[in-house]
């Protein structure tokens, strides 16, 4: 029996599933104590002092990010690099603003420390660590009374014996995270970043999966990571930066388990919830990428490769200084929510101008658990109206068109800006408000199918039932493929897949069920980006590096390549369950033939 929770802005979802049916719930998000929601599902499906496999979909980690609410940390680094974090890449925000407004740095100057132990590009050591000189380290780290410690030293992924003898002297109350463990790549910016969130959100993680954990017993809890796999939740706390896409991981793989179902796995996909709308490029995979980001931060861990904007049913309108109608990005969250919701709102929103133009019926919406004040939309869009000189539906029509243009845009960022001609995709449309949208957003991109799954409100909760268990394990080389010896390559990678394997074990799976796959980031010698292509042979992978360019930026170069980092991803064999062979509870028919499919013709 499994239960699949996906934590949102606006609601919480849940998809249980018995073994035969679905049953699908939703109650309204409490963002100060995530779990008091989920509970409540728990409650109201009847599910409490149960055994059962819960899979959730956290948004502790992503919400401490953006709101600035992480734990005390103290950062370490080597002599003269304490304020790497401060300086970054010395990007700025704004290119021709010659008075930009002072950013506060990840880590207070104060609570930067730099030691010895340091290593060179060949691993060989440049300064070492004394006794007296860690003695020192951990009396100013006491004094600073931190929550939490990050370790970044440089090229630790070579040799991570400096950050672990730190590590062991520090006091086993504090969150302790080291760069050689969280992301042993190179990068000493991006390495940093991710082993400063790892410590700074950690905490915070820990504490509310204990919590919940303790809530739902006898249940046994995983999480959701970025990557699309599932942890158990006793070791997600120790990788607090890679849950920061939980939910959005689990609608892709959702849409995935659905296109394969249809024989449709080339999918354009946009989620639409209540705060933001997430949009993906699936070729019958996940795609990942190391260069996502969070807020002002880049996250260097494996996440899928998503494109996010601020569009979602809780979309403010508004109308600017210079009168013009404006959606976006700021929502009304869960609480007041729309003006619609009856909870105190009194901002439109999209929600509200859908109501209005009569795409929501009133009285069925969350099932018939809860009626709409149509009232209230026409009040707000009634205000709205008057501001901006047009008539009530004109003015909802406008909110309309502004947030389909969005979200058009950002479908094209992921497909058309990356040289896919989205035309021969099907645009898969999920979120509580996707459906709303898919038709509009289909012909703004000229593209001739579009699939709503019927369970398209839940269909994150419902991927993390299909969602396997497993890690993504990387390690850099940086070095030119041509002249590395192949065995030395295979013994690497087999050193990771070890090294994830016995994790996986720790968590009860079989070895004989973990399936591997390897791949390695080249780059053209020089350059500084790189792509990622599977390997099988050396020289099967320089080819298909070529290939990826050439798809990528239109030519490939006649010049060295080099390897850059080495990938292992591991997962297990998922649970045995075909979702659109279920039931729905609501209709007793298989989910299979609740899809609506929509064919556009011109």
């Amino acid at each position: 029996m499994l239960l699949g929770v996906d934590t949102g802005g606006t609601f919480t979802d849940f998809v249980w599933f018995d073994g035969e049916r679905l049953k699908i719930h939703k109650v309204l998000s409490t963002p100060d104590a995530p779990e008091r929601a989920i509970l409540q599902g728990i409650r109201e499906l009847g599910l409490n002092g149960r055994r059962y496999y819960l899979v959730h979909g956290s948004t502790v980690a992503t919400n401490a990010v953006l709101e600035g609410k992480g734990v005390r940390t103290v950062y370490i680094a080597n002599h003269g690099l304490g304020d790497v974090l401060t300086i970054g890449r010395q990007a700025r925000r704004a290119l021709y603003d010659l008075q930009p407004r002072p950013v506060a740095p990840p880590v207070p100057a104060e609570r930067c420390l730099e030691t010895g132990g340091r290593l060179g590009a060949d691993g060989e050591v440049v300064e070492a660590l004394s006794e007296q000189e860690l003695d020192e380290l951990v009396a100013r780290v006491r004094a600073l009374a931190p929550q939490a410690v990050a370790i970044n030293l440089l090229f630790s992924y070579l040799d991570d014996r400096f950050e672990r003898q730190i590590e062991a002297r520090l006091p086993e109350t504090l969150f302790v995270s080291r760069s050689s463990e969280v992301l042993p790549e190179q990068g000493e910016y991006e390495r940093g970043i991710a082993t400063w969130l790892n410590a700074w959100v950690g905490p915070l993680v820990e504490d509310y999966v204990q919590r919940l954990q303790q809530a739902v017993q006898p249940a046994s809890v995983h999480v959701m990571q970025s990557s699309a796999l599932t942890i158990a939740a006793q070791q997600a706390a120790r990788r607090a930066v890679n849950l920061l896409l939980s939910g959005p991981a689990g609608g892709l793989m959702g849409a995935l388990h659905i296109g394969v179902a249809t024989g449709r796995q080339q999918l354009l996909t946009f989620d639409m919830g209540g705060t933001s709308t997430d949009v993906a490029l699936l070729d019958g995979a996940v795609s990942l990428t190391s260069e996502g980001r969070i807020g002002a931060y880049p996250v260097a861990v494996p996440m899928v490769d998503m494109h996010t904007i601020g569009a979602g049913g809780g979309s403010i309108a508004r109308v600017d200084e210079g009168g013009l109608l404006v959606v976006g990005p700021e929502s009304a969250g869960a609480d007041p929510g729309p003006a619609c919701y009856g909870r105190g709102g009194q901002l439109v929103t999209v929600t509200d101008a859908n109501l209005v133009l009569g795409r929501l019926r009133p009285s069925a919406f969350l099932g018939g658990n809860m009626t709409l004040d149509t009232a209230a939309a026409d009040r707000v869009l009634g205000q709205l109206a008057e501001q901006t000189g047009l008539q009530r539906l004109q003015a909802a029509q406008g909110v309309i068109d502004l947030a389909n243009e969005h979200m058009a845009q950002a479908l094209r960022v992921i497909s058309i800006q990356r040289g896919i001609d989205p035309s021969g995709y099907t645009l898969t449309a999920f979120g509580g408000a996707g459906g709303l949208h898919v038709c509009a957003l289909a012909e703004a991109l000229d593209m001739r199918h579009a699939l709503v799954p019927v369970h398209a409100g839940v269909l994150s909760a419902l991927g993390m039932l299909v969602a396997p268990r497993g890690r993504q394990l990387s390690h850099t080389l940086n070095c030119l493929l041509d002249g590395q010896r192949e065995d030395r390559i295979r013994a690497r990678f087999r050193s990771l897949e070890q090294q994830g394997q016995s994790e996986l074990v720790a968590e009860g799976i079989a070895r004989a069920d973990i399936r591997s796959e390897y791949s390695m980031d080249l780059r053209y010698h020089g350059q500084s980006f790189s792509l990622n292509v599977p390997f099988q042979a050396i020289a099967q992978s320089r080819e298909d590096f070529h290939a990826a360019h050439r798809q990528r930026f239109g030519h490939r170069l006649d010049t060295e390549v080099e390897l850059v980092n080495l990938r292992v991803g591991l997962s297990a064999r998922g649970s045995d369950v075909n979702v659109c062979d279920a039931g729905s509870v609501s209709s007793g028919r298989p989910l299979s033939r609740l899809l609506w499919r929509i064919s556009i013709s011109r």
